[in-house]
């Protein structure tokens, strides 16, 4: 963003001719700030949940996807990374259940190996009272 107000005052203030180029170059901030808030957006309303030996996912901000699945029917958790994920702590979560053809994938959560050792210790718990 400061370099945003800096090309602005340069272009328009300091030069007696502007320059159409340098008004593009002030819109990839602000445009890579709208992305970001739109992400930071979606982030806060998505929710999983684990409760009552079932997981649930809702995801959405005006139309509202939910699933749910039985945390002891959860066979293979994985985590996967980027660098850039690595760095701010974050991860992808896919899980897979017995039974079903399809993944649940979830994208960018917090501690993700964290999360996924403790649903993996809740299907565990979950199969030993079968």
């Amino acid at each position: 963003m400061v370099i945003a107000v800096f090309l602005l005052a340069y272009n328009h203030g300091w030069r007696p001719k502007p320059e159409p180029l340098i008004d593009y170059l002030i819109a990839l901030p602000l445009l890579q700030a709208l992305y970001c808030a739109g992400k930071h957006l979606q982030r806060g309303f998505t929710r999983l949940t684990v409760e009552g030996g079932k997981l649930r996912y809702e995801s959405g901000i005006l139309s509202r996807s939910t699933r749910t699945m039985e945390i002891g029917k959860v066979q293979d958790v994985r985590v996967d990374q980027s660098v850039g994920q690595r760095i701010f702590g974050i991860g992808n979560l896919t899980l897979e259940t017995a039974g079903e053809t399809s993944r649940l994938t979830i994208a960018g959560i917090d501690q993700p190996q964290q999360a996924a050792d403790h649903i993996l210790e809740l299907a565990h718990q979950a199969g030993e009272r079968r």
